[in-house]
């Protein structure tokens, strides 16, 4: 009994140190009615609506805290309203949850890993050399095994001490190899679809070193990385290019030294390269060839462009297997930042199998983390008793479920065969693709892989607030901002807009704030395009005659001719009566509009003084201004029902000293 009594009393100090050294990591800035807003939370909402404007002075925390507390008194008035009990508003939560744990699950834990990774790999070029052994995507076991031992056996022979080139040229499947002994060069991330294997090599063996066999689409490659640098990145050139031929090599490398003779001497690059380059595409623009990166170009080429240091400067002639050319600089374009460059790499990554690769590697650490257990023999049991039927559309789900566990997730996630059961029956098109196998007991278990990964999703969702911070004060933040949205639609903005009585109350406080300026009553007539020619006899009759008798004048049954409209203008506020007179009987000019394929002219029929606008008149801004006040009478009585108490020492901590 002492023995229990004693582990309690330890239990409950080990509780209490846990909660005093999160108090101390995490202090309480404010409570609104006893519930407590921590610095951690305030900080990162003063910081996100403040951006670079978030300086953390005695000002503006002030201000902050203040806007920060009438926010949070107004929660908590939704919350004794019960708003977040509302089917609707609960639905709408867990709609945007569900998009939002989406994003993080894949984003956080697959995407950003893999663009991050991405993004510290292109800041250096590797220069690698490759033995390829051809293998076939549908190879049979015995090929792969095959084709997997003799890139062992080409590894043995390198390790051994056998020169890379020799080995490369009577060996590899890579037809180049017999030019180049293997040997790629310099590239750079991310690699093509189908490399991310030979990518991770040359990025994490050392210089000189052999890896082990690779598997790509094409077969099994055996990699040696021979040397790192700093990126190169891109650069801008336009070129002059002198093209040659076996029998008149030395007449074009006369040519082109006689043109860059010109260019020491002052010559126009832009103008030489135009009038004199043999690269008919490109000396239309003066010789621009764009941005060029690394293994584009032949070496000669790239090396001449990125060993200019300036822009402006052109290389010396220089040859390659077309001809002799004189490069320019334009532009340096070095990696630019993350933020710039990851839109570029998310397209490269996600064409590539490294994004699936991520993703399993992901569920496989969500079921290690959360000591995935399963009970096979419930599978297999199940399996057992599924008819041919199964992979048809025929087949239904039993209606009772059953509730034997089938696998569990952390301690209380749990998945009975009956949550599989349903499964396969909403999986129809699924398991009718599956009958292509033949074999119903394989298509039974690659069904139940779909399941449990998606039942590790959704268990690691369970998880979101946990494990990211910022995904747990992005729903707060959401959440409270649903609640806020409807009690303030409940008790200001529909009640300004629906109350009559208080409206028309408050009106009579304000009287003569809105009112009207000098204005005038006109009549604006409109006349079909088709009928131009009569414009100017509608125009002389309405001179000295009203708007109806326009109209009857000119209109019948059987066809109208002049459409008139009322509008009234304040004086200075409409640019329908600019360079009009302001006077009775004032005609504006005749406007043509081809978009409508109408004639236009208004006339001035009368001229108002200055008044106060009526309620109806100005309802759109009373409304408005009613809403504010109701607002702040709201704030007043929530500051007089609810207790708010700021911690002065925590406040103060957070200011940042000039």
């Amino acid at each position: 009994m002492m023995s229990k009594v004693l582990m309690c009393a330890g239990a409950a100090m080990l509780l209490t140190l846990s909660a005093a050294a999160q108090s101390a990591n995490d202090p309480v800035l404010f409570t609104v009615e006893n519930t407590p807003v921590h610095v951690s939370e305030f900080t990162y909402i003063y910081s996100k609506t403040n951006g670079k404007n978030a300086d953390f002075s005695k000002k503006s925390l002030d201000e902050y805290l203040d806007l920060y507390t009438k926010f949070k008194l107004k929660v908590q008035k939704a919350k004794d309203m019960r708003l977040d009990t509302v089917s609707q508003l609960k639905e709408e939560l867990n709609g945007y949850r569900k998009q939002l744990a989406d994003s993080y699950l894949i984003d956080k834990a697959v995407t950003e890993k893999l663009l991050l990774e991405a993004y510290e790999r292109i800041k250096q070029d590797v220069d690698i050399s490759h033995v390829l052994v051809t293998l076939m995507p549908e190879a049979t076991p015995a090929d792969t095994l095959a084709a997997f031992q003799k890139a062992l056996d080409i590894k043995k022979r390198l390790e051994g001490g056998d020169p890379f080139e020799v080995v490369a040229r009577e060996m590899s499947a890579d037809k180049t190899a017999a030019r180049n002994g293997g040997r790629i060069g310099f590239i750079t991330a991310v690699f093509p679809a189908g490399l991310y294997a030979l990518e991770n090599a040359a990025y994490s063996l050392p210089v000189g070193k052999i890896s082990n066999p690779l598997r790509s689409n094409a077969g099994y490659h055996i990699i040696k990385v021979n040397a790192r640098r700093p990126a190169r990145g891109e650069v801008e050139v336009a070129h002059l290019l002198i093209r040659k031929t076996e029998n008149d090599r030395a007449i074009a490398k006369n040519r082109i030294d006689s043109i860059y003779q010109v260019l020491k001497t002052g010559g126009d690059f832009d103008k030489m390269a135009q009038s004199l380059s043999e690269d008919t595409p490109t000396a239309q623009r003066n010789g621009y060839i764009g941005f060029i990166s690394i293994s584009r170009y032949e070496p000669s080429f790239e090396e001449a462009a990125f060993n200019l240091k300036k822009d402006g400067e052109y290389s010396m002639p220089f040859e390659s297997s077309v001809g002799w050319h004189i490069i320019k600089r334009i532009s340096k374009k070095d990696i630019q930042p993350y933020s710039t460059e990851k839109s570029r790499l998310d397209n490269a990554i996600r064409k590539d199998g490294r994004f699936e690769q991520a993703k399993t590697a992901m569920l496989e650490r969500i079921k290690r983390d959360a000591k995935f257990t399963e009970y096979a023999d419930v599978l297999n049991g199940y399996a057992a008793t599924l008819p041919d039927s199964f992979l048809t559309f025929k087949w239904k789900a039993p209606e009772v479920k059953s509730k034997e566990l089938l696998f569990k997730l952390g301690k209380d996630f749990k998945v009975t065969l009956g949550d599989f059961t349903d499964y396969l029956g909403r999986a129809g098109a699924t398991r009718v693709r599956q009958a292509k196998t033949g074999d119903l007991q394989k298509a039974v278990k690659a069904l139940y892989q779909e399941f449990v990964n998606e039942q590790c999703m959704k268990y690691e969702e369970t998880q979101l607030e946990s494990k990211y911070p910022d995904f747990k004060s992005l729903m707060r933040e959401y959440e409270e901002g649903i609640l806020l949205f409807e009690a303030t639609k409940v008790l200001v903005w529909d009640k300004a807009s629906e109350d009559s009585l208080g409206l028309a109350k408050f009106f009579e406080t304000i009287k003569g704030k809105y009112r009207w300026e000098d204005r005038a009553v006109t009549s604006v007539y409109r006349i079909s395009i088709e009928n131009k020619d009569q414009v100017d006899g509608v125009r002389a009759y309405a001179q000295t005659h009203s708007a109806d008798e326009v109209k009857a004048k000119f209109n019948s049954e059987e066809k109208i001719l002049v459409n008139v409209e009322s509008r009234t203008f304040e004086k200075g506020k409409s640019q329908e009566l600019k360079g009009v007179e302001w006077n009775k009987g004032a005609m504006g000019p005749v406007d043509e509009n081809a978009r409508t394929k109408t004639i236009r002219f208004l006339k001035i029929e009368d001229l108002l003084p200055p008044a106060e606008k009526t309620l109806s008149e100005a309802r759109g801004y009373v409304v408005a201004d009613y809403q504010d006040t109701l607002e702040r009478q709201w704030v007043d009585e929530l500051k007089n029902t609810y207790k708010v108490k700021v911690n002065e020492k925590v406040l103060e901590s957070l200011v940042k000293k000039k």
